[in-house]
């Protein structure tokens, strides 16, 4: 999982290992480690209508509803994205580069702009 953070906009990239564990187990954690603290930011699925998201314990969480993952997971929807207040939130699947990139990208998403390249 990955996230890019621009503004008031928060954009996690999931693989396909990610959406099927947050699929499975309902939640997902990363970690950044500066050393002596250490950043953490999560999914978690909830019984909610609308994304939202919360920033404590040096944790940003963002809460998914459960019917947007079920509707991830099982269908081709690249994403699903909203407002919490002032935040734009999305969360997408993560697609291979068309560039050339030095990380691993094995567990990433087909591109579908990849044949239009060639």
């Amino acid at each position: 999982m990955k996230i890019r953070i621009k503004g008031n906009s928060l954009r996690y990239r999931l693989t396909r290992t990610d959406t099927s564990r947050l699929a499975t187990e309902g939640h997902l954690l990363e970690v950044v480690d500066f050393g002596p603290k250490q950043l953490f930011y999560a999914l978690q699925v909830v019984d909610a209508e609308q994304l939202s998201a919360t920033f404590k314990d040096d944790t940003i969480t963002v809460y998914v509803p459960k019917r947007l993952t079920e509707e991830f997971v099982d269908t081709d929807k690249v994403g699903f994205e909203g407002m919490h207040g002032n935040l734009h939130l999305l969360v997408e699947k993560d697609f291979t580069c068309l560039d050339n990139v030095a990380e691993d990208q094995s567990d990433n998403y087909p591109n579908p702009l990849a044949e239009k390249k060639k």
